[in-house]
């Protein structure tokens, strides 16, 4: 039997690890055990430690893989898209960074809704939270090359929490538009640095540019918070249209139930004219029929009173 290379059990492991995280997560556990016991089978114990170590997700993280499987040119768009907001950041490129702030704000809400979806196409269902939590992940993608590297795997067991600021070249580090174009722009000795007016402009310009970031920071998290809220709120009106319909639709019941009703109702006082006419004539009939056969009685009792009297008139003493 072949020995076994270290890269054979790399590449052994990231196929198990690619299936696994495809999963949803309530299929992961016994998947992953599964595939630890056969790796234990066959004699790598390393191996099946290393799968066994395998977090399950959770539901938006596995959210998160699946759009990163089924959307591999969105996944390298948004990754482009993060280095060049982190290169417009550390510019300061006020212009530049509107314009990809906004393409930021489309692309996560529209991934954020591709993910829905494809995990309603999986039979589950991704909650507010969870939904928000998926745009975060992507939001932490773009600002972080890390966090990127991470989502684009497929493998996430947690979700990714976006910095405060997305990650830039340490402070003190040249931009682009200070770098020296010549030798003549730059300065001869360390000592000339030290003239009071310069190091003040620089003070000033590091406290600006502090400044400017904060005043960032706080604008990405009010965009977020309203994302969030603008979110939420597409939703309650989705499911307020939801219960509008079902309202309508029971309304149209209801006077479908009325009319039948309604009409039930003519009928049956319909038919009860009907039968008190036919009661009343019944009535009638049967005071003719009392009355006839009243008479039929009085007639028979004066023959019989009749037939009496003839026959005492003509019996024994007659003479």
């Amino acid at each position: 039997m072949a020995r076994r290379t270290e890269s054979d059990a790399d590449d052994r492991f990231d196929a198990v690890a690619d299936d696994l995280y495809g999963l949803p997560p309530a299929d992961f556990t016994k998947a992953r055990d599964a595939h630890a016991v056969e790796a234990r089978k066959d004699g790598d114990r390393p191996l099946a430690e290393r799968i066994r170590a395998l977090r399950r997700p959770t539901l938006a993280a596995w959210a998160s893989n699946l759009l990163v499987r089924a959307q591999p040119d969105e996944v390298r768009g948004v990754l482009e898209l993060g280095e060049a907001l982190r290169t417009a950041h550390r510019d300061m490129d006020g212009a530049r960074l509107r314009d990809l702030s906004a393409q930021q704000r489309t692309l996560t809400m529209a991934l954020a809704r591709q993910a829905r979806a494809l995990v309603a196409d999986a039979g589950q269902t991704l909650s507010d939270q969870a939904l928000a939590e998926v745009r975060d992940t992507v939001a932490a993608a773009l600002a972080d090359p890390d966090s990127g590297t991470a989502w684009a795997s497929g493998r996430l067991a947690h979700t990714l929490t976006p910095p405060a600021f997305p990650a830039v070249a340490p402070e003190g580090t040249p931009r682009r538009s200070d770098r020296p174009k010549s030798a003549k722009a730059q300065p001869a000795a360390p000592g000339k640095v030290r003239d009071l007016g310069q190091a003040r402009a620089r003070r000033e310009a590091r406290e600006r540019l502090a400044a400017a970031r904060r005043d960032a920071r706080e604008a990405a998290t009010h965009v977020t918070r309203r994302e969030r809220a603008a979110e939420t709120a597409r939703t309650r009106a989705q499911e307020a249209g939801r219960r509008h319909q079902q309202a309508r639709d029971r309304l149209a019941e209801l006077q479908r139930d009325l009319t039948a009703a309604e009409q039930a109702r003519h009928d049956a006082a319909d038919a009860e004219r009907r039968a008190r006419h036919e009661a009343e004539h019944a009535e009638r009939e049967v005071a003719e029929a009392r009355r006839t056969a009243d008479a039929a009685a009085a007639h028979a009792e004066r023959l019989a009173a009749e037939t009496d009297d003839a026959g005492d008139a003509g019996g024994p003493n007659a003479r």
